[in-house]
């Protein structure tokens, strides 16, 4: 009962800042600006293929880019897992940042938190956009 209500209120508390941060504007400007590029909330009832109950899913996806001189995308990913049955809830959280370089090619810097591991890990690479 308690993990249910950890899920409503966690579920209610995203909607409502991310409801407020999709009213604002976009911002453009010659030095600074942000603009929305896609924000998401997804909430899934996950049932493994033999039909078992394997709990449920809160997934948030916003994707912003921002103008400080020069222009860049911020990522936030999360996955919030709850009630997997045996098994303790777990979070996977994915923060990006991205330049562009030239054409579809970008620099990505990530940085992910997660309950699978016992650090955040750092990733730096490259991002072909198709």
């Amino acid at each position: 009962m308690k993990k249910g209500m950890l899920l409503v209120e966690s579920f209610l508390i995203l909607v409502i800042l991310s409801s407020a941060a999709l009213a604002l504007p976009p911002i453009e400007g010659r030095v600074f600006g942000i603009y929305p590029v896609s924000n998401e909330i997804s909430f899934y009832k996950n049932v493994d293929d033999s039909g078992n109950d394997r709990g449920e899913t809160l997934q948030v996806v916003a994707i912003n880019g921002f103008k400080i001189y020069t222009e860049f995308t911020f990522e936030f990913t999360g996955d919030f897992n709850y009630g997997l049955a045996g098994e303790q809830d777990d979070h996977y959280i994915e923060l990006s940042l991205v330049k562009r370089v030239i054409g579809p090619l970008s620099i990505n810097y990530q940085r992910i938190y997660s309950t699978f591991e016992l650090e955040p890990v750092n990733q730096i690479g490259l991002r072909l956009s198709l």
